[in-house]
């Protein structure tokens, strides 16, 4: 694996969506993408995090005009495999601070990938970048999780996702430092293989604080994307900022 591609080489990307499965499947992406095309409407989308398309691909077919900052090599290659990949343009750098030609409609991170910035500085460059990358009255877009803090009792600090014969997931939580690591375990043909990923849990109040840091205002916060109300057994959350007209 290139490092220049950090958790996300050749040994992630080559299985990445088949990994992710469920969040290729249409109920997963297309009230994503109804969502943001309304928020694009007649600009340009700017996707942190690009991936393999996931997002981006449905997106452009829209007719929105997309593009993307990615750090991993391996990723980008997938995405412009895929039919259509090789039309949207990306950025190849950290999409906390890589700066792509233009301004845009709407900047969006989407899948918990704002935790994969693992210091609260990264996370607060990242609405930095985002804003300077808006067309006044534009709008920063994340979803992401809500940490499952109230899952740990006294004493642990492991809290399990997936649990089968072949598969084994947990996140471990240091909650002195907001840290987290998800840790993966699979058995092939008898052999076992461990992945490991690094993150940065973080709160929609310490969302809110980073994006008035950079200039934007709250406009909504729901459940999902299909636009339920946020609550407080909400476990996940997509949050739209907008860029003043004026500043």
């Amino acid at each position: 694996m290139d490092d220049s591609d950090g958790c996300f080489g050749e040994r992630v990307a080559v299985g990445y969506d088949e990994a992710s499965a469920e969040m290729f499947a249409a109920g997963a992406v297309e009230p994503a993408v109804e969502v943001l095309a309304e928020l694009a409407g007649d600009g340009r989308a700017l996707e942190l995090g690009i991936g393999t398309g996931r997002i981006a691909l449905p997106l452009a077919e829209r007719g929105v005009e997309v593009h993307g900052i990615d750090m991993s090599r391996a990723m980008i290659a997938r995405l412009r495999a895929k039919p259509g990949g090789a039309a949207i343009g990306v950025t190849v750098g950290d999409f906390a601070a890589a700066r792509a030609a233009g301004t845009f409609s709407v900047v969006y991170l989407v899948f918990n990938t704002i935790m994969n910035l693992t210091t609260q500085d990264a996370q607060v460059a990242c609405f930095r970048n985002a804003a300077a990358h808006l067309d006044p009255g534009g709008t920063f877009v994340i979803e992401v999780g809500v940490p499952e803090l109230r899952r740990l009792p006294p004493g642990q600090d492991v809290v399990p996702f997936q649990v089968s014969e072949t598969q084994w997931g947990f996140d471990v939580y240091d909650v002195a430092a907001q840290a987290m690591s998800s840790h993966h375990i699979e058995v092939v043909d008898g052999r076992g293989e461990y992945r490991s990923f690094p993150f940065r849990y973080v709160w929609p109040a310490e969302l809110d604080l980073m994006a008035r840091l950079a200039g934007l205002r709250l406009r909504d916060r729901w459940d999902g994307w299909t636009r339920e109300p946020f609550t407080s057994e909400s476990a996940q959350h997509v949050s739209i900022w907008e860029k003043p007209l004026t500043g």
